[in-house]
């Protein structure tokens, strides 16, 4: 009995039982890419550390809005948004462009997604790949993190090319996975940056961000300067090649 139970902690140890088809895939980072501002990292950098694995609880359903929001996708109208994608069975199949009519500077945006069950094996940087784009700008990345490991600041839930979430709280793809964003925007005054835009993240129901700072807008293998902006923007999300699903939108204006 004593041996079997060191046998089962050695498998463990080396990860024998870990979750089936978990990081299955493996895409490197770079090197040669810009310092992160504040950071000791390059931009998609290669070696940095993966967020550790936390399992997310099974997924119980789609969260209702509370009174004062403002639905902007319910499954079945797209009055709310600029979009020409599909809506099959009550999800938005990204295929190109959408965003919000609306524009919004202080907010809680949050929206359901899944990644495809099919993995692109010839294009594995492109699984499950979108994101949501704050104010058009600042970018949460969307990606199937479950069966990819790409670069850290490109995991699901990053602060993509700046901050990785500090767990990987994925599902497996093809199963519903929820954000809750709380954002806080940028203030600019006199064209110049005063307060930079600061972003709180649940995953899956976990904390993944908590306060933190957005170093300026997305770019990939870039790093960029704030540039003065309107108070107030739509955000947009991301058509990346892979059919990406949304539903359950809706958004919580803070500035009321």
């Amino acid at each position: 009995m004593k041996q079997w139970i060191i046998y089962v902690a050695l498998l463990f140890s080396f990860g024998v039982l870990a979750e089936e088809g978990f990081h299955q895939y493996k895409s490197q980072g770079v090197t040669w890419t810009p310092k992160i501002p504040g950071q000791d990292w390059i931009v998609h950098q290669k070696d940095r550390p993966q967020p550790p694995r936390v399992k997310p609880a099974p997924y119980k359903g789609m969260t209702p809005p509370p009174s004062d929001a403002i639905v902007l996708f319910d499954g079945t109208s797209l009055d709310k948004l600029h979009t020409k994608c599909p809506v099959i069975d009550g999800a938005i199949r990204i295929n190109g462009g959408l965003s919000s009519k609306d524009a919004f500077g202080d907010c809680q945006l949050h929206i359901e997604w899944r990644t495809p069950t099919e993995i692109n094996t010839d294009k594995i940087n492109n699984s499950g790949n979108s994101g949501i784009f704050l104010m058009g700008k600042y970018e949460i990345q969307v990606f199937d993190s479950y069966s990819v490991e790409l670069y850290a600041d490109g995991s699901a839930a990053a602060v993509y090319g700046q901050t990785p979430p500090m767990f990987n709280v994925c599902r497996k793809p093809g199963e519903w996975q929820t954000y809750d964003i709380y954002f806080k925007a940028p203030v600019f005054k006199d064209g110049k940056l005063v307060t930079p835009a600061y972003v709180t993240v649940m995953h899956n129901g976990v904390f993944v961000h908590v306060n933190t700072e957005i170093t300026g807008p997305t770019r990939h293998n870039k790093v960029l300067p704030y540039e003065a902006h309107e108070a107030k923007r739509p955000f947009w999300i991301q058509a990346h090649g892979s059919p990406v699903e949304y539903r359950n939108i809706w958004i919580r204006d803070l500035e009321k």
